[in-house]
């Protein structure tokens, strides 16, 4: 399904529209109120981009590097083509270790790979452990935002998914009391599990050490109290050395929420005593994405969620209209890339202004290469009659100024004379939700000459 009818579907409660629009432009505004405090911030953004850049084009070399450092560490190494390979190794870590009950910290690159429903198949339990994470789960939704998973839920609707699926009272929406509960629920999984999952932030190739950033210290409850911890990375999560790191944790939790440093910023080398630590590398298709000129520094991505929270058609359409593990603009960037026909409307789903360039806290030039994307998706997928041939007239009005005067003073005329009801006709799509303004008396050319033909007088 387009993007398009998936956002209808969410704008048809406007009131959920309007709060989630607020919400995450007040994410931005914190993040913007963050970053006015760095003395340095672009520095420190045109480090994170030349580190990241430098990182892609020397990626064969660091990844080796962190293998051999993870694995004289004591850590298990595994390699993963794609989201199949990665599933089943995972799922081979968990039977050798007779393993049934699973606690995984946030994880997009599992989501990514359907990691859940594969190892629920088999009966293992899994829970997700970030409360975001854990509301949408018992929803059974996928995440809406790669940072606030439920933002699209206000309060009240997880006193009853509570109440449904975890017995708890009726709590007029608590917040406090509903964080209460998911503790105790989430503290007895915790203690019970024979496994711990965890997604990865940073991999240094130089220690062979990992990075988790957290703000619940999820991820080093079920690591530290499960006998075995999987990590779970993307090829591009790799850094080269600890000192880049500081760079990427300053500007991921200002970026991410307006705060200045993630809550835990846990690292990982080598497991404790007794324990077991395996890392699964996962390519699934950015090595493809990596040999796309245009495209490749969507790979820059720290994931924080920035662009998302800026974006004015994410948010009042809601991460779920994407239909994409990742939403959003970097999201609308990352997608085609997998499968250009099934998610051909996302680069679409933007007003190209660049707010999310802007706010990109490793500058990678989203805008630009959701432009870059229209042009190949025209070209290469089937475009609508309709769409083909106005885009045609528009072309030709555009390349002549006396034709394009001409239909201006015809737009303007029937913006100020033309009832409504001919103007808001079923041709005119954004009359549905909207009134256009009416029409000036001249254009900005006729009221220039206007003005310079006076001042000579």
């Amino acid at each position: 399904m387009s993007h398009a009818k998936l956002a209808s579907v969410f704008n048809k409660d406007e009131k959920r529209v309007d709060w989630h629009d607020k919400a995450l432009w007040f994410v931005r505004h914190k993040r913007d109120k963050a970053a006015h405090t760095v003395k340095g911030w672009e520095d420190l953004r045109n480090l994170g981009h030349g580190i990241k850049a430098h990182m892609l084009t020397n990626i064969d070399k660091y990844l080796i590097e962190f293998e051999e450092n993870a694995k004289n560490n004591g850590v298990q190494v595994h390699w993963a083509a794609n989201g199949e390979e990665h599933n089943k190794i995972v799922h081979s870590i968990i039977k050798e270790n007779n393993a049934k009950k699973v606690v995984k910290s946030k994880s997009m690159l599992t989501e990514e790979c359907h990691l859940n429903p594969y190892l629920e198949k088999d009966g293992i339990e899994v829970i997700d452990t970030d409360l975001g994470e854990r509301i949408v789960q018992l929803a059974k939704e996928p995440p809406s935002h790669i940072v606030l998973p439920a933002i699209h839920k206000n309060r009240f609707e997880v006193d009853e998914l509570f109440q449904e699926h975890l017995g708890t009272k009726p709590a007029n929406g608590d917040p406090q009391y509903l964080t209460n509960e998911a503790r105790k629920h989430l503290r007895k999984k915790f203690i019970e599990a024979d496994v711990a999952i965890t997604g990865v932030n940073f991999a240094i190739a130089e220690t062979g050490e990992f990075v988790v950033c957290t703000n619940e210290g999820n991820a080093d409850m079920g690591a530290h109290l499960a006998p075995v911890h999987i990590a779970c990375m993307g090829i591009e999560k790799v850094i080269p050395k600890r000192e880049h790191l500081g760079v990427f944790l300053r500007l991921l939790a200002r970026s991410a929420t307006g705060q200045p440093v993630t809550t835990y910023s846990s690292h990982f080398k080598k497991p404790s005593a007794g324990k077991k630590m395996h890392i699964v590398i996962v390519d699934n298709g950015r090595s493809e994405q990596l040999s796309r000129p245009d495209f490749r520094a969507s790979l820059h991505c720290i994931r924080c969620g920035a662009c998302m929270n800026t974006c004015p058609i994410y948010r009042r359409s809601g991460g779920h209209s994407y239909d994409y593990t990742i939403p959003g603009p970097i999201g609308s960037i990352l997608s085609p890339g997998k499968d250009l026909k099934k998610y051909s409307t996302l680069p679409f789903a933007s007003t190209l202004c660049g707010s999310c360039s802007d706010v990109c806290p490793v500058k990678i030039d989203i805008h630009t290469q959701l432009y870059k994307w229209r042009q190949i998706i025209t070209k290469e997928t089937p475009q609508p009659f309709v769409k083909k041939q106005s885009m045609k007239v528009m072309g030709k009005i555009f390349s002549k100024p006396s034709q394009f005067e001409t239909v201006g003073k015809v737009a303007r005329w029937s913006l100020r004379n033309l009832p409504k009801s001919v103007i808001n006709s079923k041709p005119n799509v954004w009359g549905k939700a909207r009134d256009l303004p009416i029409g000036p008396k001249q254009s900005f050319d006729e009221w220039y000459n206007n003005r310079n033909n006076n001042k000579k007088d």
